[in-house]
């Protein structure tokens, strides 16, 4: 019998062994091998879609005298040549649809290298959910304000005490709700293809300029007031933008012109269209913007608090209403529309106004520069 110390130990090393452990087995002879399937043929992308994803560089080359503008195939006027910096190729700015009214900051890319976004269609609930609209009223209502009542008043008096007063009139919009709906989806449409998000109002992001900037008090030599009774007809008209009953116009592409607006209705003389709205910024920021939109918003004392409105991220059918060659007679006679600068409740507001009365099928057009002459509309349609 082996002695109890031996015993002992034995049984303390049999309790240390870790139980994953298994005890050494003799190895088994291993099955031949199959030879393995060939692997499947990869699918290759072709080399369009290649070269579409890959990253481009332009050798720079030493002379640049023999660029023509792939348009015209002139090479005149080579300070209004813009080169493309993925294909190297020439166009003018006037050449280009739409007409580039300035040199483009930082890189460039001509209109095939660049490919045209696709326009999307929206569904009815899709408009609806996009222009966050409150309540859809799709029976006849007639639309009126205090300022039609006031009117209806005065016709008993005395016509030799009546004074023609220019008031804003409210917009009538379309009575056909899927009309509505058809002017909205342009419109939405449009806004998608830009990449920007529709707002009615003015907006204050940080960074920008804040609220409290926005005061017309410091508008160099003060700023017209809206009248209580324009302020209704404004106040009646953005309660039925939120209800989903817009101004009868719709959004339509031009390849000379880009983006511009249709009267989609009849519109009278002095009806509101739209306020341009959009984010709110200094213009010492903007300076080197190539924003074509900026609009101003506050020509201050100190220039350094000048405001301007950027419709580049957000902004409202206003955005998309074209300007006049200001420096022809034939384009003189196109404007139709014009944009006024209001105090309204103590801050800077812009509104377009029409300036005539408006026929179905025409498009919306106003001077870019009005008192200031600084816009280059030279080479505007």
């Amino acid at each position: 019998m082996a002695p109890a110390t031996t015993v002992a130990a034995a049984r303390r090393l049999v309790g240390l062994r870790r139980r994953t452990e298994a005890p050494p087995r003799r190895p088994s002879p291993s099955p031949p091998r199959r030879p393995s399937p060939s692997p499947p043929q990869r699918k290759l992308r072709p080399v369009a879609e290649i070269m579409a994803r890959a990253r481009y560089a332009v050798v720079e080359r030493a002379d640049y005298s023999d660029v023509g503008c792939e348009q015209c195939g002139s090479g005149e006027r080579p300070d209004e040549l813009l080169l493309c910096d993925k294909c190297d190729k020439g166009f003018h700015m006037k050449c280009l649809r739409p007409i580039m009214a300035r040199v483009p900051i930082g890189s460039w890319l001509c209109p095939k290298c660049s490919g045209h976004r696709r326009v999307r269609s929206f569904s009815q609930k899709k408009i609806i959910d996009f222009f966050r609209i409150q309540k859809s009223c799709d029976g006849k209502k007639k639309f009126t304000s205090n300022q039609d009542t006031r009117k209806r008043r005065r016709r008993s008096r005395s016509l030799v005490l009546l004074k023609k007063r220019r008031r804003l009139l409210p917009f009538i919009p379309s009575e056909d709700p899927n009309q509505r709906l058809n002017q909205m989806g342009t419109l939405a449409s449009a806004l998608t293809a830009l990449q920007m998000e529709f707002s009615d109002d003015l907006t204050y992001s940080p960074g920008m300029a804040p609220r409290s900037a926005n005061q017309a008090k410091f508008e160099n030599g003060g700023m017209q007031v809206l009248s209580k009774e324009d302020m209704e007809t404004l106040e009646l008209c953005r309660a039925m933008n939120r209800r989903g009953e817009c101004p009868p116009l719709i959004v339509v592409f031009d390849s000379c012109e880009g983006y511009t607006v249709e009267a989609d209705g009849q519109i009278k003389d002095m009806t509101f269209i739209a306020e341009y709205t959009g984010d709110v910024d200094y213009i010492k920021n903007r300076e080197n913007d190539d924003c074509d939109s900026l609009m101003t918003l506050l020509l201050a004392t100190d220039s350094s608090k000048s405001l301007v409105i950027c419709p580049d991220k957000r902004g409202n059918i206003a955005r998309f209403i074209n300007g006049i060659n200001n420096h022809t007679l034939e384009g003189k006679k196109k404007q139709n529309c014009k944009c006024v600068r209001y105090s309204v409740n103590g801050e800077c507001r812009v509104l377009l106004v029409a300036t005539r009365d408006i026929a179905k099928g025409e498009r919306l057009y106003y001077d870019y520069n009005g008192y200031e002459h600084e816009y280059p509309t030279h080479h505007f349609v």
